[in-house]
């Protein structure tokens, strides 16, 4: 199977000094060399600038990474920064989905791919915009994928950014691999995890990949962590009880014990998932922890309609708990920005 992506690319078959005319297998390796030299160039580009490249990882599927991944590129976004996600998942593309785009087609001029733009005007790019139909299977072997990935990379018209988010399908196979060794100047890796020990055994196998490579471990997002619920109490008589003490039951027959607001108002959250595991991984490795997305069953709904749970609902608490990650993620491309100047000098 041909790679969709290929794009031709004009090469001189006037012959050589001699006036000898180039064979129709030599006119294709000049081509193809002439590709991978722009293409190279392309990816020298493409480094100076984006500012900041972020590999978004997990060591298993179903934790929702390409949920943090699509809500860390709109709450950089909500900030005013410009951003793009590259959604390297060749065989199981989401991103387009979530955000409402999976419809669009590429357009592409004079050799150059064009991103779609979704919501806040973040650019994505992804292999589900070259499939027929959002049910076909990419049936690719390696070398395949890997030349796609390389030309998401170099053929496509990012212009500048602030932040690239690199959104990997689940592990530490051949995807991440590629994308570390063909893009210059990644900043590091988010590792997403959730609370179950199962769930860190694989998370932990991601750190150890970065550190194999020399990359920065950037810190851990644990997803799905907690259930918020949210109350009013009130009387039989409707009357709102402030300063009231009111009881849930949470999993496990733990009961929890939470006072009403001045308006009668409660919220706690119940460890459904447990809670903490992400953060005592990061203990364990010596790497940042970024903060807790609760589970918010807004967020499935959002994934299924194409709007996100930050658009949809921007003061809410998935909303508020992405913003605190963005907040702790800056403060540590930050502080390496910092060491790298003093090493400089």
């Amino acid at each position: 199977m041909s790679n969709p992506l290929s794009i031709h690319n004009p090469s001189d078959s006037g012959g050589d000094s001699k006036g000898n005319t180039p064979s129709a297998e030599q006119q294709k390796q000049m081509e193809a060399a002439y590709s991978q030299m722009k293409r190279r160039m392309a990816m020298e580009k493409l480094s100076s600038s984006i500012k900041h490249k972020i590999m978004v990882m997990s060591g298993k599927g179903g934790v929702g990474k390409s949920t943090v991944s699509t809500g860390l590129a709109l709450a950089l976004a909500k900030q005013g920064n410009k951003v793009g996600i590259m959604d390297i998942d060749i065989t199981g593309p989401n991103v387009p989905k979530m955000l409402g785009l999976e419809n669009h087609r590429l357009h592409v001029d004079e050799g150059r791919i064009h991103p779609a733009k979704g919501p806040s005007d973040v650019k994505v790019i992804s292999m589900a915009f070259l499939l027929e139909a959002e049910d076909t299977p990419v049936v690719w072997r390696g070398p395949i994928k890997l030349g796609a990935i390389q030309q998401f990379i170099g053929d496509v018209e990012w212009g500048s950014l602030d932040y690239l988010i690199i959104d990997f399908p689940p592990g530490t196979s051949d995807e991440p691999l590629t994308v570390a060794q063909s893009l210059q100047n990644i900043d590091g890796i988010v590792i997403v995890t959730t609370p179950q020990e199962i769930a860190l055994l694989d998370s932990r196998k991601s750190i150890n990949f970065a550190k194999s490579l020399k990359m920065n471990v950037l810190g851990i997002v644990e997803n799905m962590s907690g259930y918020s619920i949210n109350g009013t109490a009130s009387d039989t008589e409707g009357n709102l009880l402030s300063n009231t003490v009111v009881k849930v039951n949470g999993p496990g027959g733990k009961v929890h014990e939470v006072i009403t607001d001045d308006q009668g108002k409660w919220g706690v959250s119940l460890d459904i998932f447990k809670t903490g595991g992400g953060e005592k991984a990061s203990q364990d490795y010596s790497v940042p922890f970024l903060g807790r997305i609760p589970f918010d069953p807004g967020i499935v709904r959002s994934g299924d309609d194409g709007v996100h749970r930050i658009i949809a609902e921007p003061e809410g608490i998935s909303a508020v708990a992405f913003t605190e990650v963005v907040k702790n993620l800056n403060e540590i491309l930050n502080s390496n920005n910092d060491d790298s100047e003093l090493e400089i000098i």
